[in-house]
């Protein structure tokens, strides 16, 4: 299968996870495709505070808004996630992706809308995609992907080895001689 998810307990964790493995991959010389959270950007902020790092190098993009101390309102800020959506598939329309990574199914996801069509046309290219899911969107995305996931455990070893064997199925060209 070309699509993975994966959820490791506890707050951050399937972010750390799939940091260390896209770490990984880029040491190997994979030229990798997506986004992930950006860490390093928590320190004051709130915990409803979110940016993404689009992969490989780049830009971050703030993806909540400042509602002010006394909002309960959601703050994701819509447009800014679909500004990177487009970045990460500008750079998808690239040559040379091998993998594509994503930090989360999340709420737009599960909506219809974030980067569901970005999942659709890496697949569609043949590239594998290796995406974050929650629990609390683990139906949503199964309804999404309909059959043609696999589920990881979360084990940095184990989601590198998916990578690696889903990049050599589709014929990627990412130098892991050295694995």
């Amino acid at each position: 299968m070309r699509l993975a998810r994966v959820s490791a307990a506890g707050r951050g964790a399937t972010d750390r996870l799939l940091a260390a493995v896209v770490a990984r991959l880029g040491r190997e010389g994979v030229q990798l495709a997506g986004a992930l959270r950006a860490v390093g950007s928590e320190a004051g902020a709130t915990r409803c505070n979110s940016a993404l790092r689009l992969l490989p190098d780049g830009p971050v993009i703030d993806i909540t808004q400042n509602l002010g101390a006394g909002s309960t309102a959601c703050r994701m800020d819509a447009g800014a996630l679909e500004t990177a959506v487009a970045g990460a598939t500008e750079r998808l329309a690239m040559p040379g992706a091998d993998l594509v990574v994503l930090n989360k199914f999340g709420v737009s996801e599960a909506e219809g809308r974030g980067f569901r069509t970005l999942v659709a046309e890496a697949l569609g290219r043949g590239l594998p995609v290796l995406i974050g899911v929650p629990d609390v969107h683990r139906a949503a995305f199964d309804r999404f992907a309909g059959g043609m996931a696999v589920a990881l455990p979360a084990d940095e070893d184990a989601v590198f080895a998916w990578c690696r064997e889903a990049m050599r199925q589709a014929g990627g060209t990412g130098d892991l001689s050295g694995c």
